[in-house]
């Protein structure tokens, strides 16, 4: 039983390491092709013109990889600040024009991005925030903001105001509750809407560009002029450094999570220890 539970494990591993990783293999082949024409299955010629063009100085690729990471890491730092007292207040509080603030702050996932993008772009040249990064971390916060407030409010959702009631009566304090009994409980809901929040971000083009004006440039910026009729090899490459940017992101989130609940968990240990001690 046990070996045919490990076949069966081994099975449905591989059929997602093949669904994961076959999108990936002819943007591969693609980037150190040279020539590649249909209807041929494999590239006639293989050459890392690409990758040297990409990975060189002169390409820009560099500075687009750090401006992408720095607006996506700005952008979801406001939204956390920002969605955690929205969170707080759309989920524990009842008010009048409560769904009205709920129409508002989500309308942009329904809302199409070009229609939102062009008022903002013409309020942004009237305060000349256009052709800034703070300009575009502002226009980023609109599509990213809604994902970030409700994945807050599931984890809000579920946490019990009994909690923090037992907290304030063994003498904690706003922001003591709020450290020690909130917040641990919302990391999960954090982490999940800052993972949508660096995503999105980092694979905005059309408000990038326009508010951006050519000015910032991204990794999106470079990419696109490549797919929309460019280099194809080039491009490809492009992609799978865009894809393993974002990855890299995802995994460096997950491990930091791991171990500020395994530092929590310790200190929590630690606590419980000295208690019986005393």
């Amino acid at each position: 039983m046990e070996r045919r539970s490990n076949l069966i494990r081994l099975f449905f591993f591989s059929i997602v390491f093949l669904v994961i990783v076959f999108p990936f293999l002819p943007l591969l082949l693609s980037s150190v092709s040279f020539g590649w024409q249909w209807p041929n299955v494999l590239p006639e010629s293989y050459s890392f013109r690409a990758w040297e063009y990409v990975l060189a100085g002169s390409s820009g690729t560099w500075p687009a990889v750090g401006a992408s990471l720095l607006i996506a890491g700005i952008v979801t730092a406001v939204n956390i600040l920002l969605a955690v007292p929205a969170a707080n207040a759309l989920s524990r509080n009842k008010f009048t024009g409560k769904w009205l603030a709920e129409a508002i702050i989500f309308a942009p996932i329904v809302i199409p991005p070009f229609v939102a993008v062009m008022g903002i772009h013409l309020t942004f040249l009237r305060l000349g925030l256009t052709e800034t990064i703070f300009g575009v971390v502002l226009a980023h916060l609109s599509p990213t903001l809604p994902y970030m407030v409700r994945a807050v409010m599931i984890s809000y959702n579920t946490l019990s105001v009994d909690w923090e009631d037992q907290a304030r009566m063994l003498g904690a304090g706003p922001f003591s509750r709020f450290f020690h009994v909130v917040l641990p409980h919302l990391m999960p809901g954090i982490a999940a809407g800052a993972s949508l929040s660096i995503l999105i971000s980092l694979s905005q083009y059309l408000i990038t560009f326009l508010i951006g004006s050519g000015q910032v440039v991204t990794l999106p910026i470079l990419l696109f002029p490549f797919i929309s009729g460019g280099d194809p090899a080039i491009a490809s490459a492009y992609s799978l450094l865009f894809a393993g940017m974002a990855i890299l992101t995802l995994l460096v989130m997950d491990v930091s999570l791991k171990n500020y609940y395994k530092n929590k968990k310790a200190s929590t240990v630690k606590g419980q220890q000295r208690g019986v001690e005393m």
